[in-house]
C-alpha cells in the first residue's frame, strides 16, 4: 500500500499570497469585470440581501454586488489587491466591507449572507473540498452560491496546464480548473444541492499575441513567477508554449488577439 501525499496547505497557501502579489492582478481583472455583472444578475440579485464576495482580488464581484444596493463584504489575503478594492469602491461611492481573510477560514458566521460569490476566486483554493464547505457555512439556508470558474479545456485549463509543465503545483493540489466542471461542482457541494451551471465565454482583446505575453508576464502573478523561477532560457521556452497553447483561442481573425476564455457559470441553491 503506498501513502498518499497530504499537502501543506499552509505552505502553499503562503506561497500563493506571495504569487498574487506580484504583479498587478488588478489589470488582469479589469478585463473580466463583464463575467462579475453577469453572475451577479444569475444568481437574480435583490436589493437588501447580504453578499460576501471570496476571494474578491481587487474587488470585481464586491463592487458589482454593492451596486444593486446589496450590503456587501469582500475577503482576501492579498493585502494589496484589498486597498485597490477599497480605492475602486470609494471612487464610485459605494459602502463595501473589505476584509483579510482566508478561503479556507471564513472570518464571518455561520449562516450570515444571502449569496455567497466568487469569480475566478476560491478556485484557487489549495483544500478545495474545505473552501467548499466554507462557502456553504457562511451561506444562510436557502441562499445562493454563485461561481465563475475557468474551465479545464478553455484557455485558462490551457494557460495553468502549460505553466504547470514548467513549475509543477505541490503534490496532491487538484487543479483549479476542476471548478470549471458540473462533475465536480456536485463532488464539492454534495446531493443536497441544487446547481444550475452555464458554459460561457468571456473575450481579452490585446494588440498582438506578443503584446499579450509581455502583459501576462508582466502583470499576473502566475506567469510573472514562473519567469522569475525559470530565469531567460526557460522563460523563453515557456513564452514560445504558451503562444502555441491560447493561439487556437485567438478569434480575431487579424494580427490583434481577441482571446475567448471559456468559464463555467454556477448558481448552486442550499437546502433551506
Amino acid at each position: 500500500m503506498t501513502s498518499q501525499t497530504v499537502p501543506d496547505y499552509a505552505a502553499i497557501k503562503t506561497r500563493q499570497q506571495t504569487t498574487w502579489a506580484t504583479g498587478n492582478y488588478g489589470n488582469i481583472g479589469a478585463r473580466v469585470q463583464i463575467v462579475a455583472e453577469q453572475l451577479c444578475d444569475a444568481v437574480d440579485l435583490r436589493a437588501g440581501e447580504r453578499v460576501l464576495d471570496v476571494a474578491t482580488g481587487h474587488g470585481n464581484t464586491a463592487i458589482a454586488a454593492a451596486r444593486a444596493f446589496c450590503p456587501t463584504v469582500g475577503i482576501d489575503y492579498v493585502p494589496a489587491l484589498l486597498e485597490q478594492a477599497r480605492r475602486r469602491a470609494a471612487a464610485e461611492g459605494l459602502e463595501v466591507t473589505f476584509l483579510d481573510g482566508d478561503a479556507e477560514a471564513l472570518p464571518v458566521e455561520d449562516g450570515s449572507f444571502d449569496v455567497v460569490l466568487s469569480t475566478f476566486g476560491v478556485m484557487f483554493a489549495p483544500d478545495q473540498h474545505q473552501a467548499a464547505a466554507e462557502l456553504l457555512r457562511v451561506c444562510r439556508p436557502g441562499g445562493r452560491i454563485g461561481l465563475a470558474s475557468w474551465t479545464p479545456d478553455g484557455a485558462g485549463g490551457a494557460l495553468f496546464r502549460t505553466v504547470g509543465s514548467y513549475v509543477p503545483p505541490a503534490a496532491g493540489v487538484l487543479s483549479p480548473a476542476l471548478w470549471g466542471t458540473e462533475e465536480h461542482l456536485r463532488e464539492l457541494f454534495g446531493p443536497h444541492t441544487e446547481i444550475h451551471a452555464t458554459r460561457r465565454t468571456v473575450r481579452m482583446r490585446f494588440p498582438s499575441m506578443d503584446f499579450w505575453l509581455d502583459y501576462f508576464a508582466t502583470h499576473f502573478g502566475p506567469t510573472r513567477k514562473a519567469y522569475e523561477t525559470l530565469g531567460p532560457s526557460g522563460g523563453a521556452a515557456l513564452r514560445a508554449d504558451l503562444a502555441e497553447a491560447v493561439g487556437p483561442f485567438n478569434v480575431s481573425g487579424d494580427d490583434t488577439l481577441v482571446l475567448a476564455q471559456d468559464y463555467l457559470q454556477a448558481v448552486i441553491h442550499t437546502p433551506s
